[in-house]
């Protein structure tokens, strides 16, 4: 039986960079390389009429920054997954784009191994750093003991659960992009990038 192959396209405003990726993609058996756009605004009118997997987003784009790019793809389709690529590492930067439903942040010298690699992972739910932003994430891990609301508590424990966004907001009688909400400002909150380390560190401080 064939393997489904992953939709993918890159946003960056540089053509030398989308060409490179395009070159790099293009041939993967797994992997569909869908198109390539130099702007959010185009990238947002292709996603509104189809579907795509995986989004490779750089952060500065000439009409909008990729921050804001990426929450309005989270809006557009939550199952998306953006990877968010850039030269920029510094750590507040990176931590906006993962709040904002980014599952990944590649500096733009990665290897094409790392890149297809991260493909691979933030399609299995998994959330996918260079080593150099993994690095600068953790010097910032204070280990400080953050201050959760009640409704968040509850989004945690059915996460714990392995419930999804759908599933929690049919529970608790809220939207899936509300649910998302939440579920960002647990991560910001626990210093991590994603769910599965969320739930390892709540454990640990005994959130759940």
């Amino acid at each position: 039986m064939k393997t489904k192959q992953i939709k993918v396209i890159i946003v960056d405003d540089h053509p030398v960079v989308l060409q490179g990726f395009e070159y790099m993609l293009q041939d993967i058996p797994d992997i569909q390389f869908a198109g390539k756009f130099a702007d959010a605004a185009s990238t947002l009118g292709y996603l509104r009429h189809n579907a795509v997997d995986v989004v490779l987003l750089d952060i500065n784009l000439p009409d909008k920054n990729g921050i804001d790019a990426c929450i309005e793809i989270k809006q557009i389709n939550p199952d998306i997954r953006v990877i968010a690529i850039s030269n920029i590492n510094e750590y507040s930067i990176i931590q906006r784009m993962l709040n904002s439903g980014a599952c990944g942040y590649l500096l733009k010298n990665a290897s094409a191994d790392e890149v297809i690699s991260s493909i691979g992972k933030a399609m299995s739910g998994g959330v996918t750093l260079s080593k150099g932003i993994q690095d600068i994430l953790n010097d910032h891990d204070s280990g400080d003991l953050p201050v959760v609301t009640r409704r968040e508590k509850e989004v945690l424990a059915l996460l714990a659960n392995g419930l999804s966004s759908v599933e929690i907001g049919e529970k608790i009688f809220i939207s899936p992009l509300t649910v998302e909400s939440h579920r960002r400002n647990l991560l910001q909150k626990f210093k991590v990038t994603n769910v599965a380390a969320l739930v390892h560190k709540a454990t640990e401080m005994k959130y759940i």
